[in-house]
């Protein structure tokens, strides 16, 4: 069915109600939309509210099938490529806490390199392999890679696309479980937008398995405050997206530093690299990084609700004021003191993170780094669907060689 036959979900149209910005890019019909090229990347990012909900039910419907992939485990290896790595940087420590065993989010392009000797000690283990398309060499090459080599690691595939081939290579292969999400989470944009934040919270059932009802209700309030962030701040954030800066570094702590990581990335892809971009925690930016903020440097801060985390981030965006480096900042958090902010820069507040806990905000954070780039992109004169002007990079990567690992 094409985009012109299609009418607009309840949601888009009452979120256009309530932000002016949205209304505009709606007013176009949906041929013009696509001409300008952010008819899905728009649709993609304003969704994520309601697609969690499906999600947190499917993982619910799926808990049984996960038991035994968990039972006596020693360790747990959340892998993917690019966004898909990032997602596991957003959920390994409440997994490490909640589950008691050593838990690491490894590159895949790390295991293809090293196999073996990338993952932690400790046997029996998992492997959760993380994918939008699952078409990309890395998806496929690594569980085949570790089938062969580590006879003991369990596998768990999540991903967003029922016909890719890592979900059609395992579909029928007992030594594998494959979790396929709503079909509406596989973005058609070139960035991940809904599929990484759906991504991250399935992942995070896998701590929360026991207790399916504070599952629900944490991902019923993710939606909640993701709902209130775009309908309160979407026009603000696009303000900023316009402000004379061709650098930005992304600060966040814990869990919030992949959300970091993936919202730097965001920002890269949507522009082409024309913004240059960084991710950094806030204690770690003192070390050499600092360098990098210069007058012309957006700061966005994923401020921890954690009293000693928030202390130390304080503290560096203090200094960062004292020596007046940056353009302006961004600030992302509940309660953010007042102190902190100069007269440029712009405060999304977020009732509830403080509730939610760091563990479970990234999605968020990732919100916020996705509607800046979004219309930076729009900003620069590129198409959100597909900034890539020159093929540089592409919605999968390309097929490359993969080399066997020498005996």
């Amino acid at each position: 069915m094409s985009p012109t036959s299609l009418r607009e979900p309840e949601w888009l149209r009452t979120l256009s109600e309530a932000q002016p910005i949205v209304a505009e890019l709606l007013s176009r019909s949906p041929e013009e939309q696509q001409r300008l090229g952010y008819f899905h990347t728009l649709r993609e990012i304003c969704q994520q509210p309601h697609t969690w909900k499906r999600t947190c039910q499917l993982l619910c419907q799926r808990a049984a099938d996960l038991q035994d992939l968990l039972a006596g485990l020693s360790s747990l290896v959340l892998t993917g490529s690019g966004s898909s790595e990032f997602a596991g940087n957003c959920v390994s420590a409440p997994l490490q806490n909640q589950l008691g065993i050593v838990t690491q989010a490894i590159a895949g392009g790390a295991l293809l390199a090293s196999g073996g000797d990338a993952l932690p000690p400790g046997r029996p283990a998992l492997m959760v392999s993380l994918a939008r398309s699952g078409d990309s060499p890395e998806s496929v090459g690594t569980v085949a890679l570790l089938l062969k080599v580590e006879p003991d690691i369990r596998h768990l595939v999540l991903t967003c696309n029922q016909s890719g081939s890592l979900a059609q290579t395992y579909r029928d292969d007992p030594r594998v479980k494959v979790i396929v999400l709503d079909e509406e989470t596989n973005d058609r944009g070139l960035v991940m937008t809904s599929s990484f934040t759906n991504m991250v919270l399935a992942a995070r059932f896998l701590g929360l398995r026991e207790q399916p009802g504070r599952y629900q209700s944490i991902c019923r309030e993710l939606s909640e405050v993701a709902l209130g962030l775009i309908r309160d701040h979407m026009a603000s954030l696009a303000t900023v997206a316009k402000a004379p800066f061709q650098r930005a570094v992304f600060l966040g702590t814990g869990s919030r530093f992949g959300a970091a990581r993936e919202a730097a990335l965001k920002m890269l892809e949507m522009t082409g690299g024309r913004v240059s971009t960084m991710s950094e925690t806030y204690l770690g930016l003192r070390h050499g990084p600092m360098s990098y903020v210069h007058a012309d440097t957006l700061v966005v801060c994923f401020l921890s609700s954690e009293p000693t985390r928030r202390a130390y981030e304080a503290d560096l965006l203090r200094e960062l004021d004292q020596k007046g480096l940056g353009l302006l900042k961004i600030v992302v958090g509940e309660a953010v003191p007042r102190e902190l902010l100069q007269e440029r820069d712009l405060v999304v507040e977020c009732k509830g993170l403080a509730q939610l806990g760091d563990e479970n905000v990234p999605v968020i954070d990732v919100i916020v780094g996705q509607l800046l780039a979004f219309f930076r992109c729009l900003e620069e004169g590129f198409r959100p669907d597909s900034p890539s002007e020159d093929g540089v990079i592409s919605r999968v990567v390309q097929t490359f060689v993969l080399h066997s690992l020498e005996n």
